[in-house]
């Protein structure tokens, strides 16, 4: 019994008695939690950029308390130092809740509170569990509730991992620049609707696929913005009971000044409380650059399809074998997974919608799906753009030969002599020319169109690759 007694503390709440582990800094309420969710496998402490968020929120809360009287200075002091562990990283194992939880996210908040309560109470010497020194409601959540602390640590957390996310995107896009740059001389076929259209280069494409996802930049950062406006203060539904006066103003401040990002009070708390909208817009701005993303590794796969019987314009690195039973083969495993990545962050943005419509009233009790889903949003795309970039697109070769040998016998290359033969004679050597399979020269020199010389400067397919002379003036 002694034994026991050593493993473990008892302690409890409003539905009675529990024993949590003595060494734990959690408390009563992270154990029910733990003990009742047992759901994705995903835990807090998966995501140190929440744990750390929730640091700052705690640290800001306590110092605006401190300030305007309603917390004591030792204790606001405590409570600090204990959230500065939090913030270094020391205490992320003690965050085991399931990231998929019911309660609006109160477990992940008792978490919070609990641990920091614990810690806080080390720091001014006394045991785990003696709350009568620092209690986790009443100390560290002073002032708060789950409803404006949760949110606000989803917010801060989400800022935070945005900034990861921008890095691999920025760095894609370099990536794929510098295959502008390898390129640009590379002439091959452009298509529309798996057509032969007209000529380009492999440069021209690769520049193109960095200029589209360079536009998803500016689009996050303008959808991540909207996460900067939190509720702090708005405590339960927004109106403000058991906060100090001026304790929505002072927390506000400090949470800017401590993380270096500038927050601001939400001018209508009560319709903050249960607003998702930020998340929404932000959700629809990765999923726009989701479907983006694919879009370009569905490009990249049948570019390089083949060998011998696909487009073969371009070679993707070798990753592994490609099959089980037919020796040789090679599949095009990077932009494969990066797409199934994608098909997840926009099935993510569907559940982040219907969780956000799912609110009632004065709250939305869904947010915890909606954070998972943000937050595996977030960590999925960037971890498949490094590997898109690092085993993929750095190592990309073209078949140059071969793609001019294609251009010269495409009959899209007839497209450049409309401004000198019309539509209509055009169509006819491009038609004839496909029946015969004679060369489109050949046809539009036997029709007496046009001469050697001049289909020789017309055809010529670097020549196709801007405004044409004729135009050029």
């Amino acid at each position: 019994m002694a034994n026991e007694e050593k493993k473990f503390r008892t302690e409890s709440d409003l539905l009675g008695e529990l024993q949590v582990p003595a060494a734990a800094y959690y408390g009563v309420q992270t154990q029910r939690g733990i003990n009742n969710y047992q759901i994705s496998n995903t835990k807090m402490k998966d995501y140190p950029d929440f744990i750390i968020s929730f640091g700052y929120v705690k640290k800001a809360a306590a110092m605006a308390n401190a300030e305007a009287g309603a917390l004591d200075p030792k204790i606001a002091d405590a409570i600090c130092k204990a959230a500065d562990d939090v913030i270094a990283g020391k205490l992320n194992n003690e965050f085991p809740i399931d990231m998929m939880q019911g309660g609006a996210g109160t477990s992940v908040n008792m978490n919070a509170n609990e641990v920091i309560a614990n810690r806080a109470l080390e720091i001014m010497g006394y045991e785990k569990g003696d709350y009568q020194h620092c209690y986790p409601n009443d100390h560290v959540n002073c002032g708060q509730s789950t409803n404006d602390a949760y949110p606000t640590a989803i917010r801060y957390a989400i800022i935070r991992m945005n900034k990861t996310l921008i890095k691999s995107l920025e760095q894609l896009i370099e990536a794929f620049r510098k295959k502008g740059v390898e390129f640009k001389d590379d002439v091959k076929m452009g298509r529309t609707q798996l057509q032969d259209a007209v000529p380009m280069t492999s440069g021209q494409e690769f520049n193109a696929f960095a200029n589209n996802l360079e536009e998803e930049i500016a689009n996050i950062g303008r959808n991540e913005r909207l996460l900067h406006e939190i509720n702090m203060g708005g405590t339960a539904i927004g109106t403000g009971l058991n906060a100090a006066p001026g304790y929505a103003d002072l927390c506000t401040r400090y949470l800017s000044e401590l993380t270096g990002d500038e927050f601001e009070k939400a001018s209508d708390m009560i319709e903050a409380t249960p607003d998702t909208g930020a998340y929404v817009s932000y959700s629809a701005a990765l999923k726009r650059l989701a479907v983006k993303l694919s879009k370009i590794c569905n490009d990249l796969r049948l570019m390089a399809s083949g060998p011998r019987c696909g487009l073969h314009e371009i070679n993707l690195p070798a990753m592994a074998p490609g099959s089980s039973i037919m020796p040789g083969k090679v599949n095009p495993v990077i932009p494969e997974v990066t797409n199934q990545v994608c098909f997840k962050v926009i099935g993510n943005d569907n559940t982040v919608c219907f969780a956000a419509e799912a609110g009632q009233l004065q709250l939305n009790v869904m947010e915890p799906v909606i954070t998972e889903c943000l937050f595996e949003s977030i960590t999925w795309l960037s971890r498949a753009m490094d590997t898109l970039r690092e085993k993929c697109v750095d190592g990309i070769t073209t078949n140059t030969g071969h793609n001019l040998a294609m251009v010269k016998n495409s009959i899209g290359i007839v497209t450049a002599l409309n401004p000198y033969i019309g539509y209509k004679n055009s169509t006819k050597i491009a038609k004839e020319a496909l029946e015969t399979g004679k060369s489109l020269e050949d046809v539009a020199l036997e029709k007496g169109l046009l001469t050697k010389e001049q289909l020789d400067e017309i055809l010529d397919p670097k020549a196709m690759l801007q405004v044409h002379k004729k135009f050029d003036k």
